[in-house]
C-alpha cells in the first residue's frame, strides 16, 4: 500500500515514514506543505495521504484544503488527516464528501504503532478511522433537541463510537467485554433508532453512521 505523507516537522515526518515503512507500506513521497503534497498525490496516485492538519506558509488549515482537494480530485486516494486536537468543524467539513476512505487521528495515536498502521491500512481499503475523541465530540454535537442520537442508551452510544472507529462486531465486543451476539442486537437498535438500514458490510455500516452524524 502507498502513501504519501505531509508533515513540516522534520523529526515528526520522518519518524511517521519510518513506522509505516517498518509496518510493510511503501512510503512513496515524504513533503512539508500543500502544494508539495498535491504534486505528490498527482504523480503517484498512492492509496493513502497522510496529511497534517496545518502546513505551511501560515499553519491553519492547508491541510484541511489540500485534503478535500484530494478527495475531490482523487476519489481513489484515502485521506488519513493528522491534528494536535479536535475541531468539530473541520471534521464536519472533510466528512461533507462522505467518510469513505477518510480518517481524522489524534497525533498522540502516532505513538501507537499498531492502531496507527491499522487505522491507515483501514483508509486505504476504503474504511473509515477515527479517533475516539473526535466520535466522542460528533455524537456530543448531535445529542440537543429531536436528534434521535439523543435516544441511544449509553452502551448504544459506546458501540456507536466504537463502530465509527471502523472497528467490527468482535472487536466491539472484546473491547466493551460482551457478547458478539450482543453488539449485534445493540446495532440492529442502533441503526433502528436512526432510521438507517443496517448493513453486512462494515464499511457501509461505518460510513452510513458517520454520513448521519453529518447530517
Amino acid at each position: 500500500m502507498r502513501v504519501v505523507i505531509a508533515e513540516d516537522n522534520t523529526l515528526l515526518r520522518e519518524g511517521v515514514a519510518r513506522l509505516l515503512g517498518e509496518a510493510g507500506f511503501d512510503v512513496v513521497a515524504t513533503v512539508e506543505d500543500a502544494p508539495g503534497l498535491l504534486a505528490q498525490v498527482a504523480r503517484h496516485r498512492p492509496e493513502v495521504a497522510v496529511v497534517d492538519i496545518r502546513l505551511p506558509p501560515t499553519r491553519t488549515d492547508e491541510g484541511l484544503r489540500a485534503a478535500q482537494r484530494i478527495r475531490r480530485a482523487h476519489p481513489g486516494t484515502g485521506v488519513l488527516v493528522l491534528s494536535q486536537y479536535v475541531r468539530v468543524s473541520y471534521t464536519v467539513e472533510l466528512l461533507d464528501g462522505g467518510a469513505r476512505g477518510l480518517g481524522y487521528l489524534l497525533k498522540d495515536r502516532v505513538s501507537d504503532v499498531g492502531e496507527f498502521a491499522a487505522a491507515v491500512r483501514q483508509v486505504g481499503r476504503g474504511g473509515s478511522a477515527f479517533d475516539p475523541i473526535v466520535v466522542d465530540q460528533l455524537v456530543e454535537r448531535h445529542t440537543a433537541g429531536d436528534d434521535p442520537l439523543h435516544t441511544l442508551t449509553g452502551r448504544e452510544r459506546a458501540v456507536l463510537a466504537l463502530m465509527a472507529e471502523g472497528r467490527t462486531n468482535q472487536a466491539i465486543a472484546e473491547r466493551l467485554t460482551i457478547a458478539e451476539r450482543t453488539v449485534e442486537k445493540h446495532c440492529t437498535s442502533i441503526f433502528a433508532k436512526l432510521a438507517l438500514p443496517a448493513r453486512p458490510d462494515d464499511h457501509r455500516r461505518v460510513l452510513a453512521v458517520l454520513r448521519y452524524l453529518n447530517a
